[in-house]
């Protein structure tokens, strides 16, 4: 739905749905409207995960497209008329351990030291 996300998902809405951003804000903008997950990470994570396209809450899976090297603000066309805004990437969530135990830190990368690194390859908004 233009400028709401997608119809019947649980981020739909002009103001934040996340229970922590709702705390903290109810009235800051949605940018979590619709959420893209590359193909290429769900194939790494099969052998371990077996986890399919849509399982992690992803409203579209891409393939051979770079979504974590798009620049804020970059536009992607999807089909014949929904053009979707990047807003940045998403930070997974300890839910997704819920679904399989350990996936949250497989989704994560971190440095030579173990240290967290912001720019992970989870996803987009």
């Amino acid at each position: 739905m233009k400028g709401l996300g997608v119809e019947g998902d649980a981020h739909l809405g002009k103001t934040v749905k996340h229970r922590s951003r709702v705390a903290a804000n109810p009235n800051q903008p949605n940018l979590r409207q619709v959420h893209l997950i590359h193909s290429e990470l769900l194939d790494e994570l099969k052998d371990r995960f077996n986890v399919a396209a849509g399982q992690m809450g992803e409203n579209i899976t891409t393939k051979g497209i770079d979504l974590l090297e798009l620049p804020k603000d970059s536009l992607l066309y999807i089909g014949e008329s929904a053009v979707i805004k990047v807003t940045g990437l998403r930070n997974p969530c300890a839910q997704i351990d819920q679904f399989k135990p350990g996936l949250m830190n497989a989704v994560l990368d971190r440095d030579q030291q173990g240290n967290l690194i912001h720019e992970h390859r989870f996803g987009k908004w």
